[in-house]
């Protein structure tokens, strides 16, 4: 296997990844920020109130969106395994 196909094997890797990823790192950070703009109004500096909310968004945003994250990564896999011929020499 050349250099080469190791690197467009890592790149789609990494793009799935991402692509995975982003949806919950977005939802934790918009609530993360929400939740901070409450917190600066109000005045409450509790840890907890930052940190239960965006794990329970995060949570929720897992159990929508696995149906999607598995079948991506399901095509994924049965692409990268469908056509192994070109690494294997």
């Amino acid at each position: 296997m050349s250099t080469g196909q190791v690197v467009e094997i890592m790149r789609k890797t990494l793009e799935i990844a991402v692509l995975l990823g982003a949806p919950m790192l977005v939802i934790a950070t918009v609530v993360g920020v929400l939740i901070s703009i409450f917190q600066v109004v109000t005045s409450l500096q509790e840890t907890t109130l930052s940190t239960v909310p965006r794990l329970a968004a995060v949570a929720a945003a897992i159990f929508v969106l696995m149906p999607w994250m598995l079948r991506r990564l399901g095509m994924f896999t049965i692409a990268m395994f469908s056509d192994f011929r070109p690494y294997v020499r």
